[in-house]
């Protein structure tokens, strides 16, 4: 909360808002996630957002809680390459594997991608099952396209098999720091 106006600010929402058990590589839906109206009032309390954020900020929360069909239409016609990264995931989750590298293409090189290659290698060293798993690429480099690869491989696996599990887990990485990217951190 920020002090000076008490409003939820961009921590705030990404601690809030994209909590509760994980999503699933598929659309959903899953127990305990919010409704459209609590996350709308949510989202409508966040101070410092850009104002060309707001709109993207809203498809991922809504990604998050398996509202996929609003989360969609809401990139569907936005331009920018933070609506192409949530349109690419919203696709990988569908799944819709070509047309989730068609939008990833579009992203050059994101800011949180440094972030993200190197949590994908922490989280790979930590767990002694999960470091099997790489996705190429040089060190401290995401790889969009082949981590769809990754994702359509674990959707065919038992859920409890590690490959979706760490898939699970990148994903919720990925999401919360485009959150935070978004929400203006």
């Amino acid at each position: 909360m920020d002090p000076n106006s008490g409003r939820t600010t961009a921590n705030d929402l990404a601690l809030r808002l994209l909590t509760g058990t994980i999503p699933e590589l598929g659309r959903g839906p899953r127990a305990g996630v919010k409704s459209v109206s609590e996350l709308d009032a949510a989202l409508a309390a966040v101070a410092g957002v850009p104002p060309a954020n707001r709109e993207v900020l809203r498809a991922l929360v809504l990604l998050w809680h398996d509202h996929w069909d609003l989360a969609h239409g809401a990139v569907q016609e936005l331009a920018s390459e933070d609506a192409a990264y949530v349109h690419g995931i919203a696709h990988r989750r569908e799944p819709d594997y070509w047309n989730a590298k068609y939008w990833f293409r579009r992203v050059t090189a994101h800011r949180i991608w440094p972030d993200l290659a190197g949590e994908a290698r922490a989280r790979r060293e930590a767990v002694p099952e999960f470091k099997a798993f790489d996705f190429g690429g040089s060190p401290g480099r995401w790889e969009p396209l082949a981590f769809v690869d990754f994702v359509e491989a674990a959707a065919r696996r038992p859920a409890e098999d590690p490959q979706p599990r760490f898939a699970r887990d990148l994903q919720a990485v990925e999401m919360r720091l485009l959150c935070r990217h978004l929400a203006g951190q």
